[in-house]
């Protein structure tokens, strides 16, 4: 099998895998209580019967006191007044041209959506990622050359900590240390920007930018150090154990030219063919705990709302766009083997 013909097979395999999960997901919805038809039939309750309490605009008790035609327009407003069969079916249509269709509480185009949060989990995911790889990939070839030493044992020690610490509780401690709580106040504590970002200067907008996201991003930054240190650890240490190593060395080759030109290509095969999917979803990263502890409006606050407030072209259109971009760029990272490594046939 050569290469176009191995991608040409893994884009048709996408048909079946994209339909598979909005088809699922769309039967699931159906049996979901609490719907925008009956939120608004229980809000017009509420009204019709005086107000209840909190109670009558959030569950739903049936249909007593609503005209029944009222119902049937809802249902029409809402796009409930055809069989599922035919809104699943206008639905892959619509998604099949990219329109993800109209949010039902926001009142705005999904895609519209998707682009005025995005920013806020492209500034967390674009920093983490980078942070993340400039950080571990050293540290984890440091590892491996010190392997067995102290050093090795304690940065063991630290980025498995930091592992084990949920970024959430990190993002809490940042706030009380250093974000006005108990003890020192020298970051902010929500946002993005200062409420005068208009006003200030090109440099002075950087300094308050980077002021703002120290904490956030330190939250979500932790967690990924272990991962992508020990996986570049561990393929050092592979090829550094091979023959063609031990060859190198007795040939009389320089210690680090074995290391930087021979090691290396092959160590980092891994962490490279990972690299597109990490530098893609770090587009989309959307952390709901971070987000809202930093009350940052991004992609994971919008997606949690969605599901709460049943706005089910956000939740579908969210789910078809994400999963399409997760399955090309994992069609991406298997091609990059054969970049990295032309050794690897698709037979």
């Amino acid at each position: 099998m050569n290469l176009w013909s191995y991608i040409l097979k893994r884009l048709l395999l996408m048909i079946p895998t994209l339909f598979g999960v909005l088809a699922l997901t769309f039967v699931v919805i159906q049996f979901v209580p609490g719907g925008p038809v009956e939120q608004m039939v229980s809000q017009l309750q509420g009204r019709d019967s005086g107000g209840e309490g909190p109670a009558a605009s959030t569950a739903y008790r049936g249909r007593q006191g609503v005209d029944p035609a009222q119902i049937e327009e809802i249902k029409k407003l809402y796009g409930f007044d055809k069989p599922p069969a035919e809104r699943f079916w206008q639905m892959l249509k619509s998604f099949a041209v990219f329109d993800l269709g109209q949010s039902f509480h926001h009142h705005k185009a999904v895609w519209t959506l998707v682009k005025e949060k995005l920013p806020v989990s492209i500034t967390l995911g674009l920093w983490t990622f980078f942070l993340s790889y400039l950080i571990s990939v050293p540290l984890g070839i440091a590892k491996a050359v010190r392997a067995g030493s102290r050093f090795d044992a304690a940065t063991s020690l630290l980025v498995l900590v930091g592992y084990a610490i949920p970024g959430f509780v990190l993002g809490v401690a940042l706030l009380v240390l250093f974000g006005g709580g108990s003890f020192l106040s020298w970051f902010p504590l929500r946002g993005l920007t200062s409420t005068n970002w208009d006003e200030l200067s090109w440099g002075a907008k950087v300094v308050d930018y980077l002021w703002h996201i120290t904490l956030p991003v330190s939250a979500s930054l932790l967690g990924s150090f272990a991962v992508i240190t020990m996986l570049t650890k561990n393929a050092f240490l592979e090829e550094i154990r091979k023959q063609y190593v031990l060859t190198a060395r007795a040939k009389g080759l320089d210690e680090r030219k074995v290391l930087w030109k021979h090691v290396m290509r092959n160590a980092l095969i891994p962490i490279v063919t990972g690299f597109p999917a990490a530098f893609i979803g770090a587009f989309f990263t959307g952390s709901l705990l971070i987000e809202t502890l930093f009350s940052l409006d991004g992609l994971g606050l919008l997606s949690y709302q969605s599901v709460i407030r049943r706005d089910y072209p956000v939740v579908l259109g969210t789910l078809y766009l994400f999963t399409l971009i997760g399955l090309v760029t994992k069609l991406i990272g298997d091609l990059c083997y054969v970049w990295v490594d032309p050794r690897v046939k698709f037979d």
